[in-house]
């Protein structure tokens, strides 16, 4: 189909816009899968619009680079998980009908804006590790659980996967939300790279969008991560669980 330079513009101003507010909170695939479905069918406008945010998940994870070093554990004990996750993910997209999981994806957004919602209250009954040590046996299983079937989403489909990932998180007293942050793009990255390699394979993206929106969510990932480390700790936990609330009302209405 013939290239329409309106519609390239409009899709790389939201790649820009969304690879700063996955670098913030998640959900920044709802400003390109939309932009893009108006010009593609929906399986290529969703795979195009995973791989033009891969560039700006990596912009993201090196703008909180800083926070890396005392996320060592967390980091080896869930990259596996994400990118397992993510390849089950993506060949259920590229093989599977969409009809089922997308009926619970409100629900599943829902819960996680939740449970960071209540973050602080839940912190008072649930006993918290030091950042960087090793949790109980029992409660790092439940997280890598919860992490492969996040990831599995991610593959999937992908908007609010930073949500649910944050919530878990939340919970197991990962740092603060600048180091939940930096953890959280660097297994996004991951998601999303395995995710890539599938779609790639599967010939289901359209590189003339993805290459131009990969510029611009790098510019977005990057501004977004520094911008994220300079505001309020509890200004960002509100500005995620405002972000999560309005992706479960999308996704209910839009289903």
């Amino acid at each position: 189909m013939p290239l329409d330079l309106t519609a390239l513009a409009l899709a790389a101003v939201a790649a820009f816009s969304a690879g700063a507010v996955n670098a913030i909170a998640g959900g920044g695939t709802l400003l390109t899968f939309p932009a893009l479905l108006a010009v593609m069918p929906a399986v290529t406008a969703n795979a195009t619009s995973a791989v033009a945010l891969v560039p700006g998940s990596l912009a993201a994870a090196w703008g909180f680079r800083r926070e890396l070093p005392s996320l060592g554990f967390w980091l080896r004990a869930l990259l596996v998980p994400s990118f397992i996750g993510g390849l089950a993910g993506a060949l259920l997209l590229t093989r599977l009908p969409s009809s089922v999981f997308s009926s619970l994806v409100p629900w599943l957004i829902l819960g996680a804006t939740l449970l960071l919602a209540l973050q602080p209250l839940l912190q008072r009954y649930v006993r918290g590790e030091d950042l960087g040590q090793p949790p109980h046996p029992g409660a790092l299983l439940t997280i890598v659980a919860i992490q492969l079937l996040v990831a599995t989403y991610g593959g999937y489909f992908g908007a609010g996967a930073g949500i649910m990932m944050l919530g878990a998180m939340g919970l197991m007293h990962i740092g603060d939300i600048h180091a939940m942050n930096a953890l959280k793009a660097c297994l996004g990255s991951a998601i999303n790279a395995v995710a890539l390699t599938i779609f790639a394979q599967q010939g289901v993206v359209d590189w003339r969008y993805a290459g131009t929106m990969a510029v611009a969510a790098i510019g977005g990932g990057y501004l977004g991560a520094r911008l994220s480390q300079r505001l309020n700790k509890s200004l960002v936990r509100s500005g995620v669980v405002v972000i999560g609330f309005g992706l479960a009302v999308y996704f209910y209405v839009r289903n």
